[in-house]
Protein backbone atom coordinates (compact mmCIF):
# COMPACT_ATOMS: atom_id res chain seq x y z
CA UNK A 1 0.00 0.00 0.00
CA UNK A 2 1.53 3.63 -0.60
CA UNK A 3 1.50 6.48 1.84
CA UNK A 4 -2.11 8.15 2.09
CA UNK A 5 -1.63 11.68 0.81
CA UNK A 6 -2.85 13.01 3.94
CA UNK A 7 -0.51 11.87 6.44
CA UNK A 8 1.19 14.85 7.92
CA UNK A 9 4.84 15.29 8.98
CA UNK A 10 5.83 16.55 12.12
CA UNK A 11 7.46 19.67 10.62
CA UNK A 12 3.94 20.77 9.63
CA UNK A 13 2.01 20.94 12.96
CA UNK A 14 -1.47 22.93 12.67
CA UNK A 15 -1.87 25.34 14.92
CA UNK A 16 -5.08 25.35 17.82
CA UNK A 17 -7.52 27.39 16.62
CA UNK A 18 -7.10 30.61 18.83
CA UNK A 19 -9.97 31.93 20.82
CA UNK A 20 -11.85 35.25 19.34
CA UNK A 21 -11.10 36.94 22.80
CA UNK A 22 -8.76 37.14 25.99
CA UNK A 23 -5.57 35.41 26.41
CA UNK A 24 -3.11 38.69 25.90
CA UNK A 25 -1.27 38.86 28.81
CA UNK A 26 -0.97 42.09 31.10
CA UNK A 27 0.73 45.20 29.98
CA UNK A 28 3.10 46.30 27.41
CA UNK A 29 4.94 42.70 27.32
CA UNK A 30 1.40 41.47 25.68
CA UNK A 31 1.85 43.49 22.51
CA UNK A 32 5.07 41.25 22.22
CA UNK A 33 4.33 37.90 22.90
CA UNK A 34 0.78 37.09 24.41
CA UNK A 35 -0.62 34.16 26.07
CA UNK A 36 -2.22 32.65 22.73
CA UNK A 37 1.69 32.45 21.46
CA UNK A 38 3.12 30.41 24.40
CA UNK A 39 0.49 27.81 23.85
CA UNK A 40 0.82 27.86 20.28
CA UNK A 41 4.37 26.95 20.68
CA UNK A 42 3.96 24.61 23.59
CA UNK A 43 1.21 22.54 21.17
CA UNK A 44 3.60 22.34 18.84
CA UNK A 45 6.27 20.49 20.98
CA UNK A 46 3.54 18.07 22.41
CA UNK A 47 3.32 17.09 18.89
CA UNK A 48 6.69 16.87 18.00
CA UNK A 49 8.22 15.40 20.98
CA UNK A 50 5.74 14.70 23.61
CA UNK A 51 4.77 16.62 26.88
CA UNK A 52 7.55 15.70 28.70
CA UNK A 53 9.40 17.85 26.69
CA UNK A 54 7.25 20.98 27.47
CA UNK A 55 9.76 23.08 29.57
CA UNK A 56 10.36 26.66 30.07
CA UNK A 57 14.00 27.12 28.65
CA UNK A 58 13.12 25.22 25.52
CA UNK A 59 9.76 27.76 24.50
CA UNK A 60 12.27 30.65 25.03
CA UNK A 61 14.83 29.52 22.91
CA UNK A 62 12.03 28.54 20.10
CA UNK A 63 10.36 32.03 20.57
CA UNK A 64 13.74 33.89 21.08
CA UNK A 65 12.71 35.43 24.52
CA UNK A 66 13.88 35.21 27.85
CA UNK A 67 12.17 33.29 30.76
CA UNK A 68 10.89 36.75 31.98
CA UNK A 69 8.81 36.84 29.19
CA UNK A 70 7.29 33.51 30.06
CA UNK A 71 7.08 34.08 34.01
CA UNK A 72 4.65 36.83 32.91
CA UNK A 73 2.38 34.87 31.83
CA UNK A 74 2.37 31.64 33.46
CA UNK A 75 3.46 30.78 37.41
CA UNK A 76 5.21 27.67 36.56
CA UNK A 77 4.83 25.11 33.23
CA UNK A 78 2.24 23.26 34.78
CA UNK A 79 -0.14 26.38 34.42
CA UNK A 80 1.12 26.59 30.29
CA UNK A 81 0.09 23.00 30.08
CA UNK A 82 -2.91 23.13 31.68
CA UNK A 83 -3.84 26.06 29.70
CA UNK A 84 -2.85 24.45 26.30
CA UNK A 85 -5.18 21.43 27.59
CA UNK A 86 -8.00 24.08 28.01
CA UNK A 87 -7.62 25.45 24.41
CA UNK A 88 -7.10 21.65 22.84
CA UNK A 89 -10.52 20.61 24.71
CA UNK A 90 -12.28 23.74 23.54
CA UNK A 91 -11.15 23.23 20.24
CA UNK A 92 -12.56 19.26 20.09
CA UNK A 93 -15.68 20.31 21.52
CA UNK A 94 -16.28 22.35 18.51
CA UNK A 95 -15.28 19.46 16.53
CA UNK A 96 -17.84 17.60 18.37
CA UNK A 97 -20.76 20.09 18.06
CA UNK A 98 -20.12 20.38 14.62
CA UNK A 99 -20.52 16.36 13.88
CA UNK A 100 -23.89 17.20 15.00
CA UNK A 101 -24.76 18.42 11.38
CA UNK A 102 -24.06 15.47 9.87
CA UNK A 103 -26.91 13.81 12.26
CA UNK A 104 -29.49 16.05 9.59
CA UNK A 105 -27.72 14.67 6.63
CA UNK A 106 -28.93 11.27 4.32
CA UNK A 107 -27.80 8.12 5.40
CA UNK A 108 -25.32 7.56 2.45
CA UNK A 109 -23.56 11.07 2.80
CA UNK A 110 -23.55 10.57 6.43
CA UNK A 111 -21.36 7.17 5.87
CA UNK A 112 -19.13 9.27 2.96
CA UNK A 113 -18.84 12.18 5.45
CA UNK A 114 -17.29 9.58 8.45
CA UNK A 115 -15.53 8.17 5.94
CA UNK A 116 -13.33 11.37 4.79
CA UNK A 117 -12.92 12.59 8.53
CA UNK A 118 -11.08 9.28 8.71
CA UNK A 119 -9.24 10.03 5.40
CA UNK A 120 -8.77 13.86 6.46
CA UNK A 121 -7.20 12.73 10.41
CA UNK A 122 -3.92 14.95 10.79
CA UNK A 123 -2.24 11.60 12.09
CA UNK A 124 0.82 12.91 13.90
CA UNK A 125 -1.42 15.05 16.22
CA UNK A 126 -3.78 12.16 16.91
CA UNK A 127 -0.61 9.91 18.05
CA UNK A 128 0.46 12.86 20.03
CA UNK A 129 -2.85 13.71 21.78
CA UNK A 130 -3.55 10.04 22.66
CA UNK A 131 -0.22 10.10 24.13
CA UNK A 132 -0.87 13.25 25.66
CA UNK A 133 -3.99 11.74 27.06
CA UNK A 134 -2.57 8.74 29.00
CA UNK A 135 -1.30 11.86 31.74
CA UNK A 136 -3.69 14.86 31.64
CA UNK A 137 -7.33 13.51 32.36
CA UNK A 138 -8.93 17.19 31.05
CA UNK A 139 -7.12 15.73 27.83
CA UNK A 140 -8.46 12.05 27.70
CA UNK A 141 -11.90 13.22 28.61
CA UNK A 142 -12.14 15.12 25.50
CA UNK A 143 -10.71 12.17 23.08
CA UNK A 144 -13.18 9.91 25.06
CA UNK A 145 -16.05 12.08 23.97
CA UNK A 146 -14.90 12.50 19.97
CA UNK A 147 -14.16 8.48 20.36
CA UNK A 148 -18.12 8.21 21.59
CA UNK A 149 -19.73 10.87 19.31
CA UNK A 150 -18.07 8.74 15.92
CA UNK A 151 -19.31 5.55 17.18
CA UNK A 152 -23.09 6.90 17.41
CA UNK A 153 -22.88 8.58 14.35
CA UNK A 154 -22.11 5.42 12.41
CA UNK A 155 -23.96 3.02 14.66
CA UNK A 156 -27.28 4.90 13.72
CA UNK A 157 -26.44 4.94 10.13
CA UNK A 158 -25.57 1.37 10.36
CA UNK A 159 -29.79 0.63 12.11
CA UNK A 160 -31.06 2.90 9.68
CA UNK A 161 -29.39 0.79 6.93
CA UNK A 162 -30.85 -2.25 8.39
CA UNK A 163 -28.53 -3.74 10.44
CA UNK A 164 -29.91 -4.74 13.94
CA UNK A 165 -28.65 -3.91 17.27
CA UNK A 166 -25.91 -6.53 17.49
CA UNK A 167 -24.58 -6.20 13.95
CA UNK A 168 -24.67 -2.36 13.79
CA UNK A 169 -23.05 -2.34 17.27
CA UNK A 170 -20.08 -4.51 16.22
CA UNK A 171 -19.21 -2.71 12.61
CA UNK A 172 -19.56 0.82 14.42
CA UNK A 173 -17.38 -0.77 16.77
CA UNK A 174 -14.97 -2.50 14.25
CA UNK A 175 -14.52 1.01 11.98
CA UNK A 176 -14.01 3.27 15.04
CA UNK A 177 -11.28 1.06 16.79
CA UNK A 178 -9.70 0.83 13.24
CA UNK A 179 -9.65 4.51 13.28
CA UNK A 180 -7.53 4.11 16.75
CA UNK A 181 -5.42 1.57 15.18
CA UNK A 182 -4.49 3.27 11.99
CA UNK A 183 -3.11 6.06 14.29
CA UNK A 184 -1.08 3.66 16.35
CA UNK A 185 0.01 1.58 13.87
CA UNK A 186 1.05 4.26 11.03
CA UNK A 187 4.52 3.66 11.13
CA UNK A 188 4.78 -0.21 11.60
CA UNK A 189 2.14 -1.23 9.08
CA UNK A 190 0.99 -0.55 5.58
CA UNK A 191 -0.74 2.95 5.11
CA UNK A 192 -3.58 2.63 3.33
CA UNK A 193 -4.62 5.28 0.78
CA UNK A 194 -7.58 7.37 1.22
CA UNK A 195 -9.25 5.12 -1.74
CA UNK A 196 -8.54 1.80 0.38
CA UNK A 197 -10.00 3.34 3.57
CA UNK A 198 -13.37 4.40 1.85
CA UNK A 199 -13.62 0.83 0.46
CA UNK A 200 -12.77 -0.83 3.91
CA UNK A 201 -15.74 1.87 4.62
CA UNK A 202 -17.47 0.49 2.35
CA UNK A 203 -17.35 -2.90 3.25
CA UNK A 204 -18.25 -2.18 7.06
CA UNK A 205 -21.55 -0.33 5.97
CA UNK A 206 -22.97 -2.66 2.79
CA UNK A 207 -25.80 -4.56 3.77
CA UNK A 208 -24.64 -7.14 1.03
CA UNK A 209 -21.24 -9.26 0.36
CA UNK A 210 -19.36 -7.57 -2.85
CA UNK A 211 -19.17 -9.31 -5.85
CA UNK A 212 -15.07 -8.86 -7.17
CA UNK A 213 -12.36 -10.55 -8.64
CA UNK A 214 -9.47 -11.79 -6.00
CA UNK A 215 -6.70 -9.70 -6.61
CA UNK A 216 -2.91 -9.94 -6.21
CA UNK A 217 -1.02 -9.38 -2.61
CA UNK A 218 0.84 -6.11 -3.47
CA UNK A 219 1.74 -5.36 0.40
Amino acid sequence: MADSPSKTDAENVPSLPRPETGGRGRGRASTRLTVDDWIDAAFELIVREGVAAVRSARLCETLGVTKGSFYWHFSDISQLIEATAERWCAAQNDVVRGLDKIDSMPVAERLERMASILVERTWVVEVAVREWARTNEKVAASVRALDRRIFKIIYDALRELGFDTQQARIRAGALTFAGIGFVHGRDSLPTPTAAELRAMFTLFTQTQAPSTSPQPDST
